[in-house]
This record gives C-alpha cells, structure tokens and sequence, in this order.
C-alpha cells in the first residue's frame, strides 16, 4: 500500500478512488510472501535475507559449537579481553561466511520455502 492510500479516507477508497496498481512510483509492490506481483517470482531481497539468515544460523552455531570444544592454549590464550570481544569477533566472521558461501547450500531451502502451497 502506498503512502497516499494510507492516507486517503476509506470513503474514497470505498469509492473507487484507489486505482489498484501494481506499482509504487515505478517499483513492482511485493506481496505477503515476497514476491513479485507482477512476474511471480521471488524477488533478490527475499533471496538476500533468506541466505543471511539461514548462513548466520548454520555458521554461528559452528562457531559456537567450534568456541566450546576448544581448549584454551596456555601460550595463544589472549586473556579476559579475547573472552570480552570473542563473541563480537565470531559474529563478524559469521557474516563474512555467510555473504561469501551461504547462496551454496541455501538454494534448495529457498525453492522450498517459495513453493507454492495449494
């Protein structure tokens, strides 16, 4: 829905005054499931979401599971301050994983979360 139909009293909607068009000054509007009104396709930025929150996911309970299973090295241990900023460190590298390999495995999820369900 459009700013100005957001504002536009429910009597002229009622009326007709709402033309129904598929496009928002010159961009396709995306329906409830992400797609694209007019192609019925999903569209890139529910592709893009998808992958980083599924990649974010996976790889942040890798690197999780991977903090938990190590043992702290008496030599390379970097103290209470690699303990302080150890989780910001593996969200960072979590991201990073994600924009760089998610799209790998993410591609049948995907096509089977868009599928349509009769």
């Amino acid at each position: 829905m459009s700013i100005q139909t957001a504002t536009m009293p429910s009597s002229q909607l009622a009326a007709g005054a709402y033309s129904g068009r598929l496009h928002d000054q010159g961009r396709a509007v995306e329906t409830a499931a992400g797609q694209d009104a007019t192609t019925d396709q999903p569209s890139s930025e529910l592709r893009e979401a998808f992958d980083s929150f599924v990649g974010q996911s996976f790889y942040g309970m890798l690197m999780k599971t991977m903090r938990q299973s190590l043992n702290k090295s008496p030599y390379f241990h970097g103290g209470r301050g690699e303990e302080v900023f150890q989780q910001q460190l593996d969200q960072v590298l979590v991201e990073r994983m994600s924009e760089a390999s998610a799209e790998s495995f993410t591609g049948p999820m995907f096509e089977l979360f868009t599928m349509r369900r009769s």
